[in-house]
């Protein structure tokens, strides 16, 4: 297992960072395009969605929302996904308690819906700004970052834990280390560039949104725990799914996105 996750990162990383820095804004948006589709493909499976031409009509629908976001205003787009967020933060909170608001297949239809286009305008509107490639690397960072710290404060001091009934394995201490770790990332950025926004509402919006992307990763985990299944599916050997990949950036982007959004930047 560890070999095969080994070799994926191997192969995946050098393809992600040509996407970002080598693609044209255009060329960018369709390959995402792309990932999302996939993506929106496992949701499909995570929805109970079990025959292919249901799966490939879900798909549409995806398609025909991330084209629809590319044509409203972004304050639009981010608006639905800070709402949609903090309507997912007490579904998970609640969890068990609330599944039935949103375990049936038409609301968890429009959960992918939320959770994926904004994901994709996010990439598309923060990879198009003037060094939008560092900005997109720096995002994906945090997330990176946050799963490192996470990973090891979990195993050193996670005793107490952060959602037992969606992710056991997720503690308060892991939640902690991630943001550390996140923040320490942040600060030698803040050292290193010109942050026209500010010191304290750069590391304001880098704390929100690592918080929003633990919420991504746990929405994910609440949504296969009903479902019964332990990964979106099985496309990267030793990585599940799309989605086990991008769980937290799928609340991560948006999130930060609408920060520069109210910066100006967007």
């Amino acid at each position: 297992m560890l070999r095969q996750r080994i070799i994926t990162a191997v192969i995946l990383v050098p393809l992600v960072l040509g996407a970002i820095f080598l693609l044209p804004s255009t060329g960018f948006a369709l390959v995402m395009a792309g990932v999302i589709l996939i993506g929106a493909w496992e949701w499909g499976n995570m929805m109970g969605l079990q025959e292919y031409h249901h799966r490939f009509f879900y798909c549409f629908v995806i398609a025909l929302a991330m084209l629809a976001s590319h044509y409203l205003p972004p304050s639009l787009t981010y608006g639905v996904a800070v709402i949609w967020w903090s309507i997912a933060f007490k579904w998970v909170v609640s969890y068990p308690k609330d599944k039935n608001r949103w375990a049936n297949p038409k609301m968890l239809g429009v959960m992918g819906i939320v959770v994926l286009s904004p994901a994709w305008r996010a990439l598309v509107d923060i990879q198009a700004l003037e060094d939008g490639s560092l900005v997109l690397l720096f995002v994906m960072g945090l997330v990176w970052a946050a799963d490192t710290g996470a990973y090891f404060a979990g195993r050193k001091w996670g005793e107490r834990k952060l959602a037992p009934e969606v992710s056991p394995g997720k503690s308060i201490a892991g939640l902690l280390g991630g943001l550390v770790s996140s923040m320490m990332l942040a600060l030698v950025v803040l050292m290193t560039w010109d942050i026209s926004a500010g010191s304290a509402a750069f590391l304001l919006l880098v704390l929100v949104t690592v918080l929003f992307s633990v919420l991504g990763d746990l929405l994910e985990s609440m949504v296969k725990r009903h479902r019964g299944i332990k990964d979106s599916s099985n496309i990267l050997p030793g990585h599940g799914g799309i989605l086990d990949r991008v769980d937290s950036l799928t609340a991560a982007l948006p999130i930060y996105a609408t920060g520069l959004l109210m910066a100006g930047a967007i």
